[in-house]
């Protein structure tokens, strides 16, 4: 199964150079989170499951509470951590679009996607 989250907006300070470390500016956000197939969900209960709000919450609080050069860096965190937080997620892919990245040229945006799987040793 999987649960996706599309299109988080977020404010940030991401970036490589002073005045976007100093400005900010918007980032998207995608969430893909691939849950254990054993999970059991014929009772209908959130425990059962991810909680949404608990995601976007913790994408956000991580996302917003550093300054990353690279926002390769940052989808690299935010994946190791929703593994490392919630147990019944087994894959974790997120996507980071910078719309405005300082660029002489015409494009829509800059994305990066990373994907990381849990570790069960």
């Amino acid at each position: 199964m999987l649960i996706n989250l599309k299109n988080i907006i977020l404010f940030g300070y991401h970036g490589c150079l002073s005045e976007e470390k100093k400005l900010g500016q918007k980032y998207e956000l995608d969430v893909q989170l691939k849950i254990k197939n054993d999970v059991d969900l014929k009772f209908d209960d959130i425990s059962k499951t991810v909680d949404y709000i608990i995601v976007y919450n913790l994408v956000k609080e991580i996302f917003q509470k550093k300054s990353y050069n690279l926002i390769e860096t940052a989808a690299m965190v935010l994946s190791d951590t929703l593994l490392e937080r919630l147990d019944i997620v087994e894959e974790v892919t997120i996507r980071i679009r910078k719309p405005h990245a300082p660029i002489e040229g015409h494009f829509s945006e800059i994305e990066v996607e990373i994907t990381r799987i849990k570790n069960n040793e």
